[in-house]
């Protein structure tokens, strides 16, 4: 706490929250894929803004659509909308005056759209509270990303080239590359992603995986994490709240 104080004297007012999950990630990457991507791009975020700390992430989301798939643990909505609040509410008290929400699952982008309102309401007068909420466009820098490789069709949003390859960079550990294959090849859309949103993932793959998981690579991965650090802290750079 005396280094937290510390950093709030010197005008490090801005934190960065990443809102993970733990839930299926097909047969080759563990439950906590989005807890730690989550951690890691708040960390490259908070670096790019530079006056920035980073809070530990809640590592569980808003997974319903793959309770399916047995490990995973999903949080309702208003659970999650309970925390956030909570998260904020603290954190405004000590003089954070900027709080940034980084979700790293799809699942929670529409549920923290929903709650900004409430969230700025709840925390101390003069705190900000921003929050990343373009799914659709997030997937983008992974297509961009993996089509300088020659590789775009392998994107589809979970499980796939691009966020396998992100965790390879992170936890090689967790990774069973042996066992990545191809899952969807549908290419992700708002209809594809409302359809497993209202029906669930299984709707859509067995496997649950989106897109192609076969050709990982570390290097990928870490210039698809740097991408989107760089897109995310620009948003919190320029946004006004």
């Amino acid at each position: 706490w005396p280094e937290v104080a510390s950093a709030l004297e010197s005008g490090k007012t801005t934190v960065v929250v990443s809102v993970g999950a733990v839930e299926q990630h097909g047969p080759h990457l563990p439950l906590c894929v989005d807890a730690e991507r989550g951690t890691r791009l708040a960390c490259e975020i908070a670096g790019r803004l530079g006056d920035a700390l980073v809070a530990p992430t809640i590592r569980v989301g808003c997974s319903e659509h793959h309770m399916a798939f047995p490990g995973t643990i999903s949080l309702r909505v208003s659970t999650l909308r309970a925390l956030c609040t909570d998260y904020c509410v603290s954190l405004s008290r000590h003089g954070f005056t900027r709080i940034c929400l980084v979700p790293a699952h799809g699942g929670n982008f529409a549920p923290l759209a929903d709650m900004l309102d409430e969230l700025r309401e709840a925390v101390e007068p003069g705190c900000t509270v921003l929050a990343f909420t373009d799914l659709l466009g997030f997937l983008g820098i992974w297509k961009r990303v993996l089509g300088e490789a020659g590789m775009a069709e392998r994107v589809g949003g979970h499980a796939d080239g691009a966020e396998g390859s992100e965790v390879l960079a992170i936890r090689p550990d967790l990774v069973k590359v042996d066992r990545a294959e191809s899952g969807y090849p549908g290419g992700t859309s708002k209809e594809v992603l409302d359809r497993i949103f209202r029906e669930g993932l299984q709707a859509v793959t067995e496997n649950g995986i989106l897109g192609d998981a076969r050709g990982l690579s570390a290097e990928l991965g870490e210039r698809c994490l740097a991408e989107g650090a760089d897109a995310m802290a620009s948003f919190f750079s320029e946004s006004a709240g």
